[in-house]
């Protein structure tokens, strides 16, 4: 498919078990060559998401099209086009690593010698050529990880769904795994992928869906999550003594955080950092040694509380209801 086009596209998605209805009405599609963020508190229809998007799962209603097939329909011919890496490392223990990827590859239909050069590529795309005659079961936590993403990318899928793919890996399986993601990205994959680290969301993705309680809330850049959220500019300052009243005053888009802190501190909104340098000239022609002051400026996750009103972790017991436990 043409860079740009749509190859994931979902359309009002609806999935329940028994009388919890997790997913209502869900909207979305994801280009050629695009990373893609899924963010939810737990609980709230992420992994269900994934699981139908992945042919795991079939929706109680709606209609969800992957490179041009239906997915009730044509869920094999989907298969072959996608690759999943499921949260649960799917390794045999026992086996090689090497022998785990040419296994997923000979089970993608890749012929025997083709087999064993796809896994040879993957197991490199992701680091651990040299590690590649180990036993899974020696490895360590973010060898498996990776072990698993190569198994999910040994076919050379066009679409890539990952399900909290670096949930307790080390820092650096954690950089080669999204470094692989965004050279697959580059090369022209489509990837789906839902994690709890909103840092990962900042520096990988190109857009972030927002879902809560299975509906779609927000998607776009993290920019355009920002500023949907309203999210502004937050200023800290502490002084010796009690804080100046009313420092902010005629400076226009600046308010204070009410309560303040205490007497000594206070918190200013700021909607531009062009004010911080106002505020602090303000702070030293009023005569009042300022100690110390600090600048947090806005960013996902001050949008995702904003917009979802809880901590991404919130409900865990919800989480195991959405897996249907």
């Amino acid at each position: 498919m043409a860079a740009g086009a749509p190859i994931v596209e979902v359309s009002r998605l609806r999935k329940s078990y028994g009388s919890r209805l997790v997913l209502d009405e869900v909207n979305l599609d994801v280009r050629v060559g695009e990373i893609v963020g899924l963010l939810g508190p737990n609980g709230a229809g992420k992994t269900t998401t994934l699981s139908i998007l992945a042919t795991l799962l079939t929706a109680d209603a709606g209609e969800v099209r992957i490179a041009g097939y239906d997915s009730r329909r044509d869920a094999q011919a989907i298969r072959r086009r996608l690759g999943f890496v499921p949260q649960s490392i799917a390794l045999y223990p026992s086996l090689t690593a090497f022998q785990n990827v040419e296994l997923f590859a000979r089970m993608h239909g890749l012929g025997a010698r083709a087999a064993r050069s796809a896994a040879e590529e993957a197991l490199a795309r992701v680091g651990l050529s040299n590690r590649a005659r180990d036993v899974v079961s020696v490895l360590s936590g973010g060898m498996r990880r990776r072990v698993n993403l190569a198994c999910g990318i040994v076919h050379r899928p066009e679409i890539l769904v990952l399900d909290e793919p670096t949930v307790g890996v080390d820092p650096q399986s954690r950089e080669r795994i999204l470094d692989t993601l965004r050279e697959l990205a580059d090369a022209g994959a489509a990837i789906i992928y839902s994690t709890h680290y909103m840092e990962e969301i900042e520096r990988l993705c190109d857009r972030a869906l927002l879902i809560d309680h299975g509906r779609l809330i927000a998607s776009g850049t993290v920019a355009e999550l920002v500023a949907l959220a309203g999210s502004r500019h937050r200023m800290e300052l502490t002084f010796q003594g009690k804080a100046p009243a009313r420092l902010y005053d005629g400076i226009a888009g600046v308010s204070a955080l009410e309560p303040a802190p205490s007497a000594e501190r206070m918190v200013l909104l700021l909607g531009d950092l062009a004010q911080v340098s106002r505020v602090l000239e303000r702070a030293l022609s009023a005569g009042n040694r300022v100690l110390e002051f600090s600048l947090h400026s806005p960013n996902l996750s001050d949008a995702f509380m904003a917009l979802t009103g809880r901590a991404l972790r919130d409900n865990d017991a919800d989480s195991a209801s959405e897996r249907g436990l």
